[in-house]
């Protein structure tokens, strides 16, 4: 057995994919396509930052050659995390993107945005999806949705395909030449003595590819700059979980309080519907006493005669015959 940094840590991933061998094959692998260029993009916004640990970003420059011989450039947005939570996050820094001037290019007809490929390496699981690689591609359809071959630049600046790794779910699963590769990011690995190290088989990565990758992250491994940052990661993490859980608990008191209200609430509603009963039967109680009261005067009662009858002043029934 042989241990490897766990590539989930983003100063792992980023040693990792600094390695232009090993970034070219794990992107070929991701995109199905042979690279046949790579450089990586300026990371101005990539640079792990406290408040925002949680996700790792990284992007580059590619051409890609396609299976008819035809080769283009492209430019892809690797996006890391482990939390749940970073849908708002992604979608900001996609937009960054799209704004971006240096992601675009001069051409004979005009200038154009190089086509984005996302790529997101999920630690967490979505919703009902249970594949560990999920393809999201495009298709360009006429009205009647029949498939229209050609390619344009003016969609391709506007539209991307994606692809989504979900890590829980590769569980040792080695199919293709894909997730043989992502096998060395699995958890199920992780060392019972340190959550930093994966403990692996180095007999089921025999592959030239694989073992380039395994190479890569057993260096991690031992490099005291990269253990260091984990335990910064690990530290920051357990920071941001503190302040989730005081969130949490907040938002639970806020409820309680919200439901203690609403409780209230109903028992006033109950109140007042019941005084506004009590308030419709004495005006019932008014409307019959006054009537009575008249017909009595109308008999040639006195005041004071109608007034003993109905225990009422002499200046209450007057009031009831002049209203």
């Amino acid at each position: 057995m042989t241990l490897i940094a766990n590539p989930i840590y983003d100063s792992v991933f980023k040693y990792l994919m600094e390695d232009d061998r090993v970034a070219k094959i794990l992107l070929s692998a991701l995109l199905k396509k042979e690279i046949v260029e790579l450089q990586m993009r300026r990371q101005e916004y990539s640079a792990m930052q406290q408040t925002r640990i949680s996700m790792f970003r990284m992007d580059f420059t590619a051409r890609i050659r396609e299976a008819n011989g035809e080769e283009h450039l492209v430019m892809i947005e690797l996006q890391k995390t482990w939390l749940a939570t970073e849908t708002l996050r992604f979608r900001q820094y996609l937009g960054t993107q799209y704004l971006n001037k240096e992601n675009m290019r001069e051409e004979d007809n005009g200038t154009y945005g190089l086509p984005i490929i996302s790529i997101y390496i999920l630690g967490h699981k979505l919703g009902e999806l249970h594949e560990p690689v999920v393809y999201v591609r495009r298709r360009y359809l006429n009205y009647d949705d029949c498939v229209i071959e050609h390619r344009d630049k003016f969609i391709e600046s506007l539209t991307h395909d994606s692809i989504i790794v979900q890590i829980p779910y590769l569980k040792g699963r080695t199919r293709n030449h894909l997730e043989r590769l992502l096998n060395l990011f699995d958890q199920d690995y992780i060392y019972h003595a340190d959550d930093h190290l994966l403990e692996i088989d180095e007999n089921k990565f025999t592959g030239k590819d694989e073992q380039l990758l395994m190479n890569r992250l057993l260096k991690a491994g031992v490099a005291p700059e990269i253990r260091r940052a984990m335990d910064v990661e690990d530290e920051i993490l357990s920071e941001i979980e503190k302040r989730d859980t005081i969130i949490m608990r907040k938002e639970e008191e806020i409820v309680k309080k919200d439901e203690e209200l609403g409780k209230k609430n109903e028992e006033l509603g109950k109140k007042n519907e019941e005084l506004g009963k009590k308030n419709e039967e004495l005006v019932k109680k008014d409307e019959i006493i006054r009537e009575a009261v008249r017909m009595l005067s109308q008999a040639g009662l006195s005041v004071d005669e109608i007034a003993r009858k109905f225990s009422l002043s002499p200046e209450s029934v007057n009031h009831l015959l002049n209203e």
